[in-house]
């Protein structure tokens, strides 16, 4: 399977502005970048609503929600860190990588704690609140164990992992991380979450998942994997 020129051109240049910008020294992993962002979520959104004095039960939800899968994040990986996020990085590489995306993340909480964005939700709080929760629960606990299967499969055993999780969908990971982030644009409910969303999904995680598409190709029961699973939801896509 070859990889499309769009997608290939994009992996170049998110590579040299996260990896390789201006060059020189490589003082920090990427790990410690997106830990930096996903730890420090809880006490950002705290001081955010200390600094707002905002105790809507809105901002305490969104603390929990996104704050909480922050510390899970860090957990998950001092458990079975990610090799992909290992590779370390120059000094611009690092400001891009988290100016450029992760930051952004931040602003979604300063949006609703600020009271600029002040959600008229379509269904009453507490439903919409429930709705959030949910769908925040159950993505953490997808990409949770989605990575924790591939992690330890693959130190026994390396090759096409078609069992568990992977029997259904072919990137149950990012599902995982789509359902958590999308609870996150929800509870906020401004235009401004789901356009970065849809960019980091198309930019990053589209262009990944074709990536990984193609390296999972030449195993031979690729194309059978294939017929029979589902790209992120089944019977969906």
């Amino acid at each position: 399977m070859k990889v499309p020129g769009w997608a290939a051109q994009l992996r170049r240049l998110t590579d040299w502005l996260v990896v390789d910008c201006l060059g020189g020294p490589r003082p920090w992993k990427l790990s410690w970048v997106i830990n930096f962002q996903k730890g420090g979520t809880f006490f950002f959104l705290a001081a955010l609503i200390w600094f707002y004095d905002n105790h809507s039960t809105a901002a305490w939800v969104y603390l929990a929600l996104h704050g909480s899968y922050g510390l899970a994040w860090l957990i998950k990986d001092l458990s079975f860190p990610d090799a992909g996020w290992q590779k370390r990085i120059t000094i611009a590489g690092g400001i891009n990588a988290f100016l450029g995306v992760l930051g952004w993340y931040w602003v979604f909480g300063w949006l609703l704690i600020s009271g600029y964005a002040d959600p008229n939700y379509p269904l009453p709080e507490p439903v919409w609140f429930a709705v959030c929760t949910s769908l925040c629960l159950i993505g953490t606990v997808i990409m949770i164990a989605a990575d924790a299967q591939k992690y330890y499969t693959l130190r026994v055993q390396r090759g096409l992992i078609t069992d568990g999780l992977h029997r259904w969908i072919r990137h149950p990971n990012y599902l995982g991380e789509i359902m958590i982030y999308l609870s996150f644009a929800l509870m906020v409910w401004h235009w401004l979450p789901f356009v970065v969303l849809a960019l980091v999904w198309i930019g990053l995680f589209a262009v990944n998942m074709i990536h990984k598409e193609a390296s999972m190709s030449r195993y031979a029961e690729w194309a059978d994997y294939k017929r029979r699973s589902w790209w992120l939801v089944p019977g969906v896509w």
